[in-house]
């Protein structure tokens, strides 16, 4: 090893770990790694001697602390929950007063508070980053989300800053290399400080949540272009691929089409025929449904694309029931043509309120955690680099330009252009599903919540006059000032008697 102390090092050298790590060295950064396994990080140095600013394999991770520069800079890139804890307690000893500990993982934003809050105590410094973009973004540019001390991120900013995705400021598009594969250099970094503590991690887990909604909507505009409209794999790609060039542009859309273009190897038929109907998951759409709960924020839409999948995982159980539940048995004879259009439209209104849902989040935990977001800054981070990236993001970064305080993305006057426009076809393809029987809960929930939202009296008076009924939980009334609260003496409810 050189006696050149690296400027940062990593932990964690799994395929996220050595993308990250192949980032920061190309972008000129001296990164010391370390993995448990020790041939890993061999083997990994050694398949990568020519970066710009080059690798230091470390065998220990006594060794690995001492070849980096004061305030040392440690990103762990391990599995999120116990072993990160793990390797913090691994790493305290070895650190010096105001060394930066950076946690790159999936990890929840509460465990993050917890963290910074125990290293504060230590004399240390904590950082806790989303990073997202998956494989490819961590090789080269992910949208980097860090919340933490403020001056800690300044410690760590040349860097995060260097590997981020780039996008032009003009028009908010991810920019690309010079060459395929290698970094971008110029434009607009994705990425910001977010706020103290949890406050990265908490906005990670909402981008996650948000994506949850959207490869669940694509599903429900693919279910429906299949299941109404017979439409082919190869003929839903182009539409897809047609989509990719209007408002709906967006990195997701962009691999749909490539996906239900592609053939199966093995079959020759569409691979997307091919593959199994039940979708994983790693918990953090949960997470975002789990907290909308817990703050009561609705945030409907996210949670039905969040049980959409838990409905696919039983699978054996909907195949039985398939064969006993009947639905409608009428096929689909009009315009097609129009009723793609009126898809897309669905698609966009229901985009909308996922995403009005998703910041609606941020907005209420921002006063619990005593936190000051930036929304319209977060909007511009996720516009390059992760799996959300879209243009639609623009269009929310403008619209938190002009009112910081916009309480519902539905309330700017883009969007609720948009969905006045739109609105008549997105009513039409909820109605449609309905009709011939195929669910479109992202669809459905959001119109729901569009419908709910725009309501001045909804029918939750008679519920609390329910809950007044048979629990004495008091009720507010309509002539008097809110906050009061009062109670009648209902009569005793009437009980069927039961015959011997």
């Amino acid at each position: 090893m050189s006696n050149t102390q690296s400027e940062i090092g990593l932990i964690g050298l799994a395929v996220m770990g050595q993308n990250l790590a192949l980032n920061i060295a190309d972008h000129g950064f001296r990164i010391s790694v370390y993995n448990r396994t020790t041939s890993k990080t061999d083997a990994f140095v050694a398949a990568n001697p020519n970066t710009p600013g080059g690798l230091v394999g470390c065998a220990s991770l006594e060794s690995f602390v001492q070849s980096l520069k004061r305030p040392r800079k440690m990103i762990i890139l391990v599995q999120a929950g116990w072993a990160t804890d793990k390797v913090i307690e691994s790493l305290v000893p070895l650190l010096d007063k105001d060394d930066i500990v950076i946690d790159g993982g999936n990890a929840r934003w509460d465990d993050t508070i917890r963290r910074e809050k125990e290293l504060r105590e230590l004399g240390l410094r904590f950082i806790g980053s989303g990073v997202s973009g998956g494989e490819e973004g961590a090789r080269f540019g992910p949208s980097l989300m860090p919340g933490g001390e403020a001056a800690a991120y300044e410690e760590l900013r040349p860097v995060w800053e260097a590997i981020a995705a780039k996008v032009d400021p003009a028009t908010g598009k991810p920019l690309e290399g010079a060459e395929p594969g290698k970094p971008v250099t110029g434009g607009v970094a994705c990425t910001a400080f977010i706020g103290p503590n949890g406050a990265g991690h908490y906005v990670k887990m909402i981008h996650n949540g948000i994506e949850y909604g959207d490869m669940q909507m694509i599903c429900e505009a693919y279910a429906l272009m299949q299941g109404l409209l017979d439409l082919s794999a190869t003929e839903m790609g182009e539409i897809f691929a047609d989509w990719n060039k209007g408002s709906l542009d967006s990195f997701l859309i962009e691999i749909t089409a490539d996906i239900l273009k592609q053939k199966d190897p093995v079959t020759g038929q569409p691979l997307v025929d091919i593959i199994l109907d039940t979708a994983g998951q790693k918990g953090t759409g949960k997470w975002t449904s789990v907290n909308a709960l817990d703050m009561g924020v609705p945030a409907p839409t996210i949670s039905e694309a969040v049980f959409a999948r838990c409905l696919s995982a039983i699978k054996e159980e909907r195949v039985a029931a398939s064969k006993v539940l009947k639905g409608p048995s009428k096929s689909f004879s009009g315009d097609k043509a129009a009723i793609v259009e009126a898809i897309r439209d669905a698609l966009y209104c229901s985009k909308i309120c996922s995403y009005a849902q998703g910041f609606q989040l941020m907005r209420e935990a921002q006063k619990e955690y005593d936190w000051k977001l930036n929304f319209g800054e977060i909007a511009r981070i996720w516009r390059g680099g992760c799996i959300i990236r879209a243009a639609f993001l623009q269009k929310i970064t403008e619209a938190f330009e002009r009112d910081a305080d916009l309480a519902n993305l539905l309330l700017d006057p883009y969007f609720k252009q948009s969905v006045e426009v739109a609105q008549e076809n997105w009513r039409k393809v909820v109605g449609l599903a309905a009709e011939y029987g195929i669910a479109a809960p992202t669809f459905s929930s959001a119109l729901s919540y569009y419908d709910s939202y725009r309501t001045a009296r909804l029918p939750q008076n008679l519920l609390q006059g329910q809950r007044d009924y048979f629990g004495a939980h008091t009720y507010e009334r309509t002539d008097q000032p809110r906050g009061k609260f009062y109670h009648i003496d209902w009569p005793d409810p009437k009980r069927p008697q039961l015959e011997a």
